[in-house]
């Protein structure tokens, strides 16, 4: 452990270099590379992983999948050629990665579909075309059989088949009544257009396809979800099989598993392959229940599943013992109903209606990562599960403690902890071979981001495999925040950071934002935040609390907001600001305040209960907790949040919404809004403060983000997210610091440039 403490704290280089560097801007976020899901092959030689890059155009992202040593000695090298590869997983006999690819048509990716790639050599090949696509595939023990998820339905499957036969009977007679082309005239104007025969004949095949409507019969409470779009009943997620193919020239073909209107997931095989066992929910309406979850089996040769147990928990991310006899998984009680429940480390006998058992009952902690920052893997980030010994003793995990997140070894019958990893850091995803002789795993760190390191199964002998954004960064002076606690109205303790500017002096004036995390019921910590690291680039000291109801502190102080959201919350972050205003180099009147989602509600209550910022910007927020219960994406039908609906708690609902307080906003304030953000959708929130302020006359902009969910900040159009930083500092440019900005007037003296730069004017790329 003191070796990867060593590893770490390396990357800050001697400050003689510091002078040669230059601030980090919003714009090298376009140069980032982020590393997602990473799978060790069996034997544990190698690691395969998911890079990713920000596209050519500033629009989107690319994913391919690479592979490097464990051992070192070699550079990453690239293993698929697609622009959109995820997914990779290894055959028990590391022979083979199945991946996930998405092709592209018209610029836009279609649904991915399983492909292969021979580690023996060779190039990759797709293997399914199902109108739906193909998801989480998962090898059967033996590498014979692939099991995986997919939307497709029959209809979907007749009309596919029923536009192919359209086509072929199109291309044979375009082929029968054709000339035979000569030499000297042997285009036809649909080839003078850059279309082939062929492909004129699928597009007629296409136009004479039957009309779908696009109009949408909802009967449910939940019909959406943010970052993902309208629900499709008539498409559930089901379970396929289909034989692992070992050349392009192998046809194989899909068998459908399981059936019926209900989605199902977390497939897991036997040990011996003849069964899986999978997670489904057989309710129709869920919300009006607490969470639960079902566990079924069914036979790798079809036939009905069996029901084992129901679980009153949200379950995922299952984990086989080696013995094939019980699951391991993470998920939180939900008896009694609270605002926040602990993610706990459970496991449950695979006999029917096993009782599970929760080894971290005593650990006062998450399991988990429960962090949050705006530099996580954008696309195909992986999803973690917790990994059992060898021996069945013990289980692998990430937890979450005073903003940090590591590993740790949690024993399988008494829950007693043993870390692997220390530090300020935050481990994000991790992998272990087969054999439990190696551990691979990314790391994040305030001026790191996301890379690729092995270690062996204690965690020690650590080494850094991937260096993809060292060429950046070591040109960038980034700066490490400094940790302070202090204590609140109540005597509670609350950590926080400081982000300082590059330089910094104790002996000049700052001005001071403070930057207000989302949830409620995460936190900020050690990882790399581009936003903070930017804005002190900027000159400003960033403020970044943990308030109470934040994570990583413990039940009790996760869960002491239920009922009183906003409410004491308020006073930790004013506490926090007084601390640092002591301290005598921040300007009291240079006081910004913004923050996103749980974090734009308490922004919009600030300004509401205080006079004493300058400037205000409140991100994907929210105004009224009533509209907000009506249009969501997810219900508050259970008390959680609110003792019962707006009808019945009006009082509680009015008495605890930003807008209430609209009277008493004189700060000057900016709306960061989604356009299709059904999380917390621009009408329950920005839009009416918006509103309100203008018939105020106070000082009010608001900048609204096509196509953009309330991930914005997170994985957003790149474009998107430089001009959201761009537009929040220059909020704070404008009041704090007196920068005009023309394009926040109602009618400016001067002319504002909207264009964006052209493509000669953007940064150079450093090398890779």
């Amino acid at each position: 452990m003191r070796a990867l403490g060593v590893l770490i704290c390396f990357a800050i280089t001697a400050s003689g270099v510091f002078a040669q560097k230059r601030n980090v801007t919003e714009k090298d976020l376009w140069d980032f590379v982020w590393i997602g899901d990473p799978q060790i092959s069996p034997d544990g030689s190698r690691a395969a992983f998911v890079r990713v890059t920000v596209n050519e155009k500033k629009e989107g992202y690319n994913t391919s999948i690479w592979s490097v040593a464990t051992a070192g000695g070699e550079e990453p090298h690239r293993l698929t050629k697609g622009d959109h590869d995820s997914s990779p997983r290894w055959s028990a006999d590391g022979k083979y990665l199945v991946f996930l690819r998405a092709t592209e048509k018209d610029g836009k990716p279609e649904s991915p579909q399983l492909s292969m790639l021979s580690m023996a050599g060779g190039d990759s090949f797709s293997f399914t075309d199902l109108p739906k696509g193909a998801g989480n595939p998962v090898w059967s023990p033996d590498g014979k059989t692939i099991a995986f998820t997919s939307e497709t339905n029959a209809d979907d499957l007749a009309k596919q088949d029923k536009k192919k036969k359209k086509e072929d009977e199109l291309k044979k007679a375009v082929s029968a009544t054709s000339p035979v082309a000569s030499p000297a005239f042997s285009k036809t104007p649909a080839d003078k257009k850059g279309k082939t025969e062929e492909e004129q004949a699928a597009k007629e095949a296409e136009t004479e396809s039957e009309h779908e409507s696009d109009v949408r019969v909802i009967t449910r409470a939940v019909y959406r979800e943010d970052n993902e779009g309208y629900a499709d009943p008539k498409h559930p997620s089901h379970i396929w099989l289909i034989q692992a193919p070992h050349n392009a020239d192998e046809k194989v073909e899909p068998k459908q598993l399981t059936f019926g209107h209900f989605d199902e997931g977390g497939i897991v095989w036997s040990k011996d392959g003849l069964q899986l066992y999978f997670v489904s929910l057989h309710v129709d309406e869920p919300y009006y229940e607490r969470p639960r979850s079902e566990l079924y089996s069914i036979s790798g040769n079809g036939g009905s599943a069996t029901k084992l147990n129901t679980i009153d928990m949200d379950i995922g991310g299952l984990s086989l013992s080696p013995d094939g006899k019980r699951l391991a998984f993470v998920a939180s009680v939900t008896q009694p109903i609270n605002s926040y429940s602990q993610p706990d480390l459970w496991v449950v006998d695979l006999t029917p209606n096993a009782k599970p058992k929760n080894l971290t009952e005593k650990f006062d902690f998450d399991v988990g990562d429960t962090l949050i920052g705006d530099c996580e893997t954008p696309r195909a980030g992986g999803r973690n599960k917790p990994i059992w010994s060898t021996d069945g003793r013990s289980l692998t995990e990430v937890y979450s403690k005073q903003g940090r997140a590591n590993l740790a070894v949690f024993d399988a019958e008494s829950g007693q902890t043993k870390d692997l990893t220390s530090g300020n850091q935050q481990v994000i995803n991790f992998r272990v071979s087969t054999d439990g002789s190696k551990l691979v795993y990314t790391l994040s760190t305030p001026t790191r981001l996301g890379d690729l390191f092995v270690a062996d199964q204690n965690a020690a002998n650590p080494k850094q495999l991937t260096r993809f954004n060292d060429a950046l960064f070591s040109k960038l002076n980034l700066t490490e925040p400094e940790e302070i606690s202090y204590k609140s109205f109540d005597g509670k303790t609350i950590q926080a950071w400081l982000q300082k500017p590059p330089g910094f002096s104790t002996a000049k004036k700052y001005p001071l934002i403070l930057n207000i995390h989302g949830g409620p019921h995460t936190a900020y910590g050690y990882l790399f935040f581009h936003e903070f690291q930017w804005m002190a680039a900027k000159g400003y000291v960033v403020l970044f609390p943990n308030p109470r109801g934040s994570t990583s502190y413990g039940q009790e102080f996760g869960n002491v907001i239920q009922y009183h959201y906003p409410g004491d919350d308020f006073k930790d972050l004013m506490a926090g600001v007084d601390e640092v205003i002591k301290r005598g180099y921040i300007e009291d009147k240079k006081l910004g305040v913004t923050g996103g989602s749980g974090g734009g509600l308490l922004t919009n209550w600030v300004v509401g209960h205080t006079d004493r910022f300058a400037a205000a910007v409140a991100q994907r927020d929210i105004a009224s907790w009533a509209h907000w219960w009506y249009t969501a994406d997810f219900t508050l039908f259970q008390p959680n949040w609110f003792k019962g609906p707006p009808f019945d708690e009006e009082e509680d609902f009015k008495a605890r919404s930003p807008i209430t307080y609209i009277k008493n906003v004189k700060t000057p304030m900016m709306f960061i809004l989604g356009e299709v953000d059904y999380r917390t959708p621009p009408g329950a929130g920005g839009e009416e403060m918006f509103r309100a302020l203008k018939f105020r006359k106070i000082p009010t902009v608001m900048v609204r983000f096509p196509n953009e969910s309330h991930e914005l900040s997170r994985s957003g159009q790149p474009w998107h997210r430089v001009e959201r930083l761009q537009n929040i500092v220059g909020w704070f440019d404008h009041w704090l610091m007196g920068a005009p900005k023309p394009e926040y007037e109602v009618a400016p003296k001067e002319q504002v440039p909207v264009k964006r730069e052209t493509s000669d004017q953007k940064p150079a790329k450093p090398p890779r």
